[in-house]
């Protein structure tokens, strides 16, 4: 099987979640009009930015 090409500057992994939490996600996300993946993506932001740790 093929892989399907991946956007430039993106790195794909495994996660392993909560059920609970991957439906608060999944709830958040369509109430922002997001994919899952760009809500968990913008989340992890938000948290490194409150931590002083993006370097982006």
């Amino acid at each position: 099987m093929a892989e399907s090409p991946k956007p430039p500057g993106k790195k794909a992994f495994l996660l392993r979640m909560n059920p609970q939490v991957m439906a608060a996600v999944e709830k958040l996300a369509a109430a922002e009009l997001r994919s899952v993946n760009a809500q968990i993506e913008c989340l992890v932001r938000e948290a490194m930015t409150a931590r002083g740790r993006r370097d982006d």
